[in-house]
């Protein structure tokens, strides 16, 4: 899986639901995708907060992209206070957002792998993580090639992908190599938000500003079915 910023919780139910979840490092960076980007709720509209990065060809991987020199962490930070300053949850979760965007690394791949890390660990979330260069396969394959690389790799018997990987993957290209293929689909979860109608699939920084741990834990291995 690609990592992305402060991702919505259908990410860490699937770090959850599996025994190895494998980080994507050596992956084009995509602009127009969501790895350096997300979206909190402010004033009850959805906001979008993002990462600087330093100016680079659009073919760059992930792992060779870096922060810009003018990325201001005091400014994020207090965007964040700001939308969630109120919320019930705030004066636990801010802290863990402190030690995320605090975190003294420019490198964009090491910055977000930190910050999963560090959710991980607060929600409870023991999953192994590896690093998809640090695997020895063939890192020219793509795509569904590259994933069945990876899975007979590390000897697995089933992959797990999001929902929206349905069209990406062949069950029967799985099966021939005696892999179960399964996609994790969420459950819908709506709480109190601030909104005056529910926004859902914002960043993880809103469900854990407006829930209890013990519901987002709860939430993070419960809610959600395999298909």
């Amino acid at each position: 899986m690609q990592p992305y910023f402060l991702p919505y919780i259908g990410y860490f139910q699937l770090i959850a639901a599996v025994d190895l979840f494998i980080l994507y490092d050596n992956i084009e960076y995509t602009k127009s995708g969501w790895i350096s980007r997300n979206r909190l709720c402010r004033n009850g509209e959805a906001v979008t907060f993002s990462l600087n990065l330093k100016s680079a060809s659009d073919y760059l991987e992930v792992r060779e992209r870096e922060l810009a020199a003018e990325f201001r962490r005091d400014k994020l930070l207090n965007q964040i206070k700001e939308a969630y300053r109120r919320a019930s949850e705030f004066a636990v979760v801010y802290p863990l957002l402190e030690r995320i965007v605090n975190h003294e690394e420019n490198n964009l791949f090491r910055f977000l792998h930190h910050s999963i890390i560090r959710v991980c660990e607060f929600i409870g979330i023991d999953t192994e993580i590896r690093i998809s260069s640090t695997i020895d396969i063939d890192h020219g394959l793509k795509a569904q090639d590259k994933v069945l690389a990876l899975c007979r790799a590390v000897s697995a018997d089933q992959y797990v992908n999001a929902i929206g990987g349905v069209e990406l993957y062949s069950k029967e290209a799985f099966r021939e190599q005696r892999i179960a293929l399964s996609f994790i689909r969420t459950r819908p979860f709506d709480y109190v938000q601030g909104a005056a109608a529910f926004i859902p699939s914002l960043s993880i920084v809103d469900v854990l500003m407006c829930n209890p741990i013990s519901a987002v834990r709860d939430r993070v291995r419960n809610g959600y079915e395999l298909v």
